[in-house]
């Protein structure tokens, strides 16, 4: 082999740790540590949770993960807390460059996560499994997650994909401040996934801030509208009521206003096969609910 061949060939290699966003490990990882709540789940699902000593303020699932030890967040992470954990693999956001920048002066590897769209959990799921020596279970846990994504694809198939409007954020009491899935991102796929059409899909944006006169325009037929699991069934329905206010918006006339709390739809792991299922549920009636 040519010299210049031997050079293709190791330029290759070093491409391909660097778009995995980690370093290649001398050996399977044995405490992990995990601020982002996606990584976790997925950690868990690929049956390494016994390799994970901490996890973020945010992490409520699994079960197991709130027995781990609590390092802070994305704003706010305990660095002397993670320190005193003795980590060999501190799984990071993009956006944590400070952090990223402590850890590494301490010799403390970092997988680096960034949030996209529904393809790249499969993406994540297989480079944090080569990372923590699970490639296997990893890829079994991607092509049942592909699988599954595919039979909601199939479920909706054939039925009218009605313009939706998938709400995640705005001002409790009034349609003020109100943030929408755009048009690229991960809730605009699982949109597109559950048989809907997204109202906001030509802004290439994950997410907008729109006003009342926006929505009109848009003319949504379904409204959906996300909250955290903690949301009881009194508050829901009167954030439901608010919605009365703009008798003239398709989804009000056609009372398609759905107010849906769960955290499967704000977590992008391997419970998006639940999400898609839900709002697949909720936009097309009588497609099965996930469980």
């Amino acid at each position: 082999m040519t010299g210049l061949a031997w050079g293709l060939r190791l330029a290759a290699f070093a491409y391909a740790l660097v778009v995995v966003g980690a370093q290649a490990p001398p050996s399977r990882p044995s405490r992990v540590i995990s601020l982002i709540p996606a990584v976790t789940e997925m950690l868990f699902a690929i049956g390494a949770g016994d390799q994970v000593v901490g996890v973020s303020s945010f992490d409520t699932y699994p079960p197991e993960a709130t027995t781990k030890a609590r390092v802070g967040a994305l704003l706010n992470p305990d660095f002397e807390r993670i320190l005193s954990l003795k980590p060999d693999l501190v799984v990071v956001y993009v956006s944590q460059s400070e952090l990223i920048a402590r850890l590494e002066r301490v010799g403390i590897p970092t997988f680096v996560y960034r949030h996209a769209g529904l393809a790249d959990v499969g993406t994540t799921i297989s480079s944090i499994g080569t990372r923590v020596g699970r490639v296997a279970e990893a890829s079994r846990l991607v092509r049942d997650i592909d699988a599954n994504l595919e039979a909601v694809r199939r479920s909706t198939m054939g039925r009218p994909r009605p313009r939706v409007a998938l709400v995640f954020g705005r001002d409790t009491g009034t349609l003020r401040n109100m943030f929408v899935s755009a048009g690229v991102g991960f809730l605009h796929d699982l949109l597109e996934t559950a048989g809907g059409q997204d109202a906001f899909a030509d802004v290439k944006r994950e997410s907008i801030q729109v006003s009342a006169e926006a929505m009109l325009a848009r003319a949504p037929e379904v409204i959906i509208e996300t909250h955290q699991s903690n949301w009881d069934a009194s508050a829901m329905a009167r954030e439901q009521a608010v919605w009365r206010t703009l008798p003239a918006l398709p989804a009000v006339r056609m009372n398609r206003i759905h107010i849906v709390a769960d955290d499967r739809l704000f977590i992008p792991g391997p419970r998006v096969v639940d999400a898609a299922r839900i709002l697949a549920g909720v936009i097309h009636p009588g497609v099965p609910p996930a469980k």
